[in-house]
């Protein structure tokens, strides 16, 4: 009874082929999507994770104050001083084939034990490392993306010369070789006592002379914290995807259920229980979502791989954190996507499993007996979309008192509650527009016909609707937020970039170079930069490490330098800060609470340096708080090293050959001079890689949002043509019954574009007041562009137009006895 029951549940696919398609073409793009997010951001955090566990990751640093290069008698001296130092060399190495990676030199003997480096390959790898002909580790991601000599074996140089044997090693970050310390100074040709700098375990009490200063590894940059709220946005992405994605199978098994009501009746009759059924399309369900789940994966492992350029290039801009090249995929990768497709898949079947298991054996198995309780199913929806707005409200209302580093999950289900009750609002309102529409064209029978008609394919369009609602609002949303930006941030590029020239000459060549750009007729003024880091303490505030940035304020600088607060004005706050007094960032004034007019302290080598807050001034892109004073101050106090020097120039100077003279007359070890016209179009250029992903993802959510609705309308097509065919009967052409549908779907879609235009600029606000503040600490203007509202209802129509294509075309090419003889059957 089991294996007949089964059969004749499947035989349904075999009358109606496109179902099965488009419940597998539902389940294969949600899956892939959301795979394809996944995998990104499992590469990422692998790539994180083995930045961590380096040596690197987890120690303190010690570096010169003055920002000289340290020296082997340094160590020396510290060793003999009974300070458990070791040393590293970094620098950037070019390769034959063009290719520049991070070459690490080490003294693993000496390295503290909280570097991974000395586990890695056992004794005998270790004894290979330190003798010759040495090696040079790196991961195989790292190989696979360099240029190597014919045998497959060595790395040739830029010079071409083979550098030392191979050895691949896991734990290795891409983009990095790591090699013994005596070959790395060779390789980058460095001096023989040369040391970038040296390494201590946190944990070390020492005490270390004036002149040298311990940057605390808490106070590093920790990629895998920062990148959080981006692979978060990632992963908001990919779940909304999934979500739309599922769409399409809700309508799909909707359809088939509704179309095997009768077929589920009479098995009923025949004696087979209503337990049996349900499991067996629990199975059905079951079978259906791991065949579209596997594809989805697949699918979605060659879309990560498309995409994982641009996130390597976004994760480099925004945190200076190189990625892998090559997609590394844990084991729970693949369970994890297919637990979350089946997952879905049964939460959209559920409603189907819940009617088959109270199918009324005696009821009549009309396919539209669903529609009679329309009106009670708008009105539930109605209910639930209003509890949900109320809850978004009390969610924003206690967001509005908690720290910015704490709302950002909040922040994203505020988002999410939002769209889920626009989306459940949204047939209840085009029922409630269409019912006003029918009222009001009384005088017109067809057009009354098509409004009526329309109102009656609600249930079934509803749920496409409802994915293009969601992906219009989202396109929108990102849009305005990605286009806010790009305006914002190249006005403060604008604003931030005043000089025409910028050059970072090295320490011990900055005087010089100072010297010889004063004496230099076309040199208006030097805006020289320094940085440094400290611990801020404040009232109220927890103190906490700072970056500390130095200025110049000349007038070429205070007149364009964006401020977003003060406490007097601008230029009483320019005043006060040349006379000591801080800027900080917005970062670190919405994190802390201060304003201007607070006052705060700074630790620095000569002691602390108490001073007041004159103003707060935006620092687009900047992950950290930052307090800013004059350049001369971090010289004196925090013994800052020299950082770039900003060049004004005179009008119509020649930038090229200023550099081309400071060339010849400095040798600055390759620092070369920077054109800010130059550096404004490379700002530009990473700014729009860096947005891809985002791009992508939202265009890719808008063509499944049209495939959600191409399926509704295909699958409904026979059924649509037999209600056409009594109005050819009545004389209406079947170009005209076409022209009807297809203004009928415009009319539905344009409906929804004009409910997406005010959630995509709430989400906007989401995006820009919300989720960006607690992601990265700053806040973005509210931009809305008219052009991209615009083009929200120009896409929904073509959405609406290409989905239409098929069905319409088949009802063109029916001929007249077709549409009778299915008039007759339905």
């Amino acid at each position: 009874m089991i294996a007949a029951a089964a059969a004749t549940l499947l035989s349904h696919y075999r009358r109606h082929p496109g179902q099965l398609v488009m419940l597998l073409l539902g389940l294969w793009v949600a899956s892939a999507l959301w795979s394809g997010v996944q995998a990104i951001n499992a590469s990422a955090r692998d790539s994180y994770d083995r930045s961590a566990a380096l040596f690197d990751a987890g120690l303190d640093r010690i570096e010169r104050r003055d920002g000289e290069p340290l020296t082997l008698d340094t160590y020396l001296a510290l060793r003999r001083a009974g300070i458990a130092v070791s040393p590293l060399i970094e620098g950037e190495l070019a390769l034959a084939g063009g290719e520049r990676v991070t070459l690490l030199g080490i003294e693993p003997l000496t390295l503290p034990a909280a570097s991974g480096i000395q586990a890695s390959g056992g004794p005998d790898a270790l004894g290979d490392f330190l003798q010759p002909p040495w090696r040079i580790r790196l991961a195989a991601d790292t190989l696979a993306a360099l240029d190597t000599a014919r045998d497959g074996e060595r790395l040739l140089d830029r010079d071409r010369q083979p550098l030392p044997p191979l050895a691949l090693d896991p734990s290795v970050p891409p983009g990095t070789l790591v090699t013994d310390i005596g070959v790395a100074g060779a390789l980058l040709g460095m001096p023989d006592d040369a040391i970038s700098r040296l390494l201590i375990a946190p944990g070390d009490p020492a005490e270390l002379p004036a002149a040298l200063v311990r940057l605390r590894a808490e106070r590093l940059a920790d990629p895998g914290q920062l990148s959080d709220s981006f692979h978060l946005n990632l992963t908001a992405l990919g779940l909304l995807a999934l979500v739309v994605g599922l769409f399409i199978v809700h309508a799909a098994l909707s359809l088939t259920l509704e179309q095997r009501l009768g077929m589920l009746r009479t098995l009923r009759a025949l004696g087979v229980p209503g337990t049996t059924l349900v499991v067996l399309l629990a199975a059905e369900l079951l079978v259906l979502g791991v065949v579209g789940a596997l594809l989805g994966i697949v699918s979605g492992v060659w879309l990560a791989g498309q995409l994982l350029p641009d996130v390597a290039a976004s994760l480099a801009t925004l945190y200076g954190e190189r990625v892998g090249s090559e997609l590394a995929l844990p084991w729970h990768y693949w369970l994890g996507g297919l637990a979350i497709t089946l997952g879905g898949l049964f939460s959209a079947g559920a409603t189907t499993l819940w009617r088959a298991a109270r199918l009324d054996v005696l009821g009549l198995g009309q396919r539209q007996r669903w529609r009679g309780g329309l009106q009670r199913q708008l009105a539930i929806m109605a209910v639930l979309g209003a509890a949900l707005w109320l809850l978004a409200l009390a969610l924003w209302l206690w967001l509005s008192g908690q720290p910015p580093g704490e709302r950002l999950l909040a922040g994203f289900a505020l988002v999410a509650i939002g769209l889920l009750a626009a989306t459940l609002w949204l047939p209840p309102l085009l029922g409630l527009l269409l019912g006003w529409a029918v009222r009001g064209l009384r005088q017109r029978p067809l057009a009354q016909w098509a409004l009526a008609d329309l109102q009656l394919q609600l249930p079934r369009l509803q749920l496409a609707m409802m994915a293009l609602l969601l992906a219009l609002a989202t396109n929108l949303g990102v849009g305005s937020m990605v286009g806010g930006f790009r305006l914002t941030f190249l006005d403060w590029l604008d604003q931030r970039l005043v000089a025409e020239a910028y050059v970072r000459p090295p320490a011990e060549q900055f005087a010089a170079s100072v010297a010889w750009l004063e004496a230099r007729d076309e040199v208006v003024a030097l805006l020289p930069t320094r940085r440094a880091d400290a611990t801020l303490r404040a009232a109220g505030v927890a103190a906490q490490p700072v970056g500390v940035y130095g200025i110049t304020p000349a007038p070429r600088l205070t007149q364009r330098w964006p401020l977003l607060h003060t406490e007097q004005g601008v230029s009483e706050a320019w005043q006060a800060f040349a006379e000591g007094a801080a800027l900080i960032n917005e970062q670190l004034a919405i994190a802390t609470g201060l304003e201007p007019g607070d006052r705060l302290t700074l630790s620095s080598a000569e002691g602390p340096l108490e001073t007041a807050i004159a103003a707060v001034y935006p620092d687009y892109g900047n992950p950290r708080g930052e307090v800013t004073l004059t350049t001369t101050a971090l010289a004196e106090r925090f013994a800052a090293p020299p950082g770039s020097l900003g060049i004004v120039l005179a009008e119509g100077s020649d930038v090229a050959a200023l550099g081309q003279a400071l060339d010849r007359a400095i040798d600055l070890a390759g620092a070369s001079l920077i054109d800010q016209r130059a550096m404004k179009q490379q700002a530009q250029a990473i700014f729009e890689r860096t947005f891809a992903i985002t791009r992508a993802l939202t265009m890719l959510t808008l063509a499944v949002a049209g495939l959600a609705l191409f399926t509704s309308l295909l699958a409904q097509g026979g059924e649509r043509r037999a209600q056409l065919a009594p109005l050819w009967a009545l004389g209406v052409t079947r170009g005209r019954l076409a022209g009807v549908s297809l203004v009928q779907l415009s009319l539905a879609a344009l409906a929804t574009a004009l409910l997406a235009i005010p959630l995509g600029i709430a989400l906007t606000w989401g995006l820009v007041a919300v989720i960006n503040v607690a992601a990265f600490g700053w806040r973005l203007p509210l931009h809305v562009f008219p052009s991209q509202l615009l083009l929200a209802l120009g896409l929904a129509l073509a959405v609406a137009w290409l989905a239409a294509l098929i069905p319409l075309w088949r009802l063109w090419r029916s001929r007249p006895r077709e549409l009778l003889m299915e008039f007759s059957a339905a």
